[in-house]
C-alpha cells in the first residue's frame, strides 16, 4: 500500500527498476569474444580454466580484482526528498 499521492505498487515498480538497471549494467560489463592468453594489464599468462569459465576474458584474477575494487557504482535514488513532496 502506497501513502501520500503514490498509487498502489510505485514502491515495487521503484525496486523493480533499480533491480533490471542493475542487471542490464552487469550484463554491458561482461566479457565478450576472445579470451586473451596473457593479461592486458600485467601481461602474465591467463589460466586456461578461466579463459574456458570466462569467454572474452581479458585480464588475470588479481588484475581483475582490481579493476573491480576501482569501479564506483552510480546509484540511481529513485526517491523523492520529503522535502520537496511537501512543497
Amino acid at each position: 500500500m502506497a501513502g501520500g499521492w503514490a498509487r498502489d505498487g510505485a514502491v515495487q515498480d521503484q525496486i523493480d527498476d533499480t533491480i533490471s538497471d542493475a542487471v542490464k549494467a552487469a550484463r554491458l560489463q561482461m566479457p565478450r569474444g576472445d579470451s586473451a592468453e596473457y593479461c592486458d594489464d600485467c601481461g602474465e599468462p591467463v589460466p586456461e580454466k578461466r579463459r574456458a569459465a570466462l569467454p572474452g576474458v581479458r585480464t588475470c584474477v588479481s588484475c581483475q580484482s582490481v579493476r573491480d575494487g576501482a569501479v564506483r557504482h552510480s546509484a540511481i535514488n529513485r526517491r523523492g526528498s520529503k522535502d520537496s513532496q511537501l512543497r
